[in-house]
Formats: structure tokens, sequence, C-alpha cells
């Protein structure tokens, strides 16, 4: 499969480190680093989102959670944003346009609110939309009202890929993707 750019999506130190990272963060780094070192060996754009949290939020800007784990080069962009979907009221579709990207490959955090929003977003504005099974991850869902079950957050992360439907390609492992610049082709 192969992308023309890479989104990482709200990557940011409050839900990949520590006490409170998702379940399984390790091993995501571990996948969204492969995506990212791919990237950057065949030139292909990064653009990383960073969300704006709310006072207090774990991801409030200028607080220590709000970093980005993966510092972008100075070739790379960030693009910042205050709503689940990197579309709305920020200049992503204007770069992606700007750059002449088609398809892009999609990885980071939370799988069912961020992530499926800005992949939906972008399948809206038609760029082929790729997302790697082990590059993205959520937080278990707690038990519901009338007792119904926890959901593992493995599922969720699933269960959010399937909501996608039909449109978008999802990859088995990043070591599935391949990025290949427009301008390279």
């Amino acid at each position: 499969m192969e992308a023309d750019a890479l989104i990482v999506i709200d990557v940011q130190v409050a839900f990949v480190t520590g006490s409170e990272a998702v379940p399984g963060h390790t091993a995501l780094l571990e996948a969204i680093g492969t995506l990212i070192d791919a990237a950057r060996a065949a030139g292909a754009p990064i653009i990383f989102l960073q969300n704006d949290g709310e006072a207090g939020a774990p991801d409030e800007p200028r607080q220590p959670g709000w970093k980005l784990h993966f510092p972008p080069r100075v070739d790379e962009i960030t693009v910042r944003k205050t709503t689940d979907d990197g579309f709305e009221q920020t200049e992503l579709d204007d770069i992606l346009t700007r750059l002449g990207i088609h398809t892009v490959a999609l990885c980071g955090v939370l799988s069912e609110m961020c992530v499926a929003a800005t992949a939906r977003a972008a399948m809206q504005r038609d760029y082929g939309v790729i997302l790697p099974h082990d590059g993205h991850a959520t937080y278990d869902v707690p038990p519901g009202p009338g007792g119904s079950a926890k959901v593992p957050a493995s599922m969720a992360a699933r269960a959010a890929e399937w909501s996608l439907g039909d449109e978008i390609t999802v990859a088995a492992s990043v070591a599935d993707i391949r990025f290949a610049w427009p301008s390279q082709k």
C-alpha cells in the first residue's frame, strides 16, 4: 500500500507516556516511529496534528502533556487543532492540496475520536486513507448504562476501524505501508 504523506494524530506526551498512557503505548510508539522513519526515508511530507485541550485537560497548551512525543523536523508541518477533526478550522486541507497529496496514511490517538474523525473528513474530501491496524490506539471504554461491560482498548480501536466503512484501507501493519511523494512518482 502506498501513501503520499503521513498524518500523525495527537501523539502527545499526555496520551503516550506515564500512568495515563493508552494501553499498549510502547508498541504503538514503535509502530508510529517505523512509519515516521519510512516517510522520512522516502522524502514524503509528514504532518503532525497537535490537539489544544481545554484548560485543565492533559493536553492543555503549553503544559507538559501537550508536547508532541515525536519532535517534528524543521521541514515537517505541525497543525494545531481544537476539535477531533484535523481538518475543521485548520489549514490541513490547504496544505495537502498545495503539496499535491492524494492518499494519506494516518496514525495516532484516540482511535474512535480524533483518528476516526480525521479519517472521515479526509475521505469526505476525496483523499485516499490508509490506517494501519497497529498504528492507532485508544483507552478502555468504561462500563456503560444498564450494566454493560467494559470494552478493552484493543476492541474499541478495532471497532473504530470497522466504523469507517469500505472506503478506508486498513493495513494489517505499518510494515505494509510505503511512501512516495507525488513529485517523486
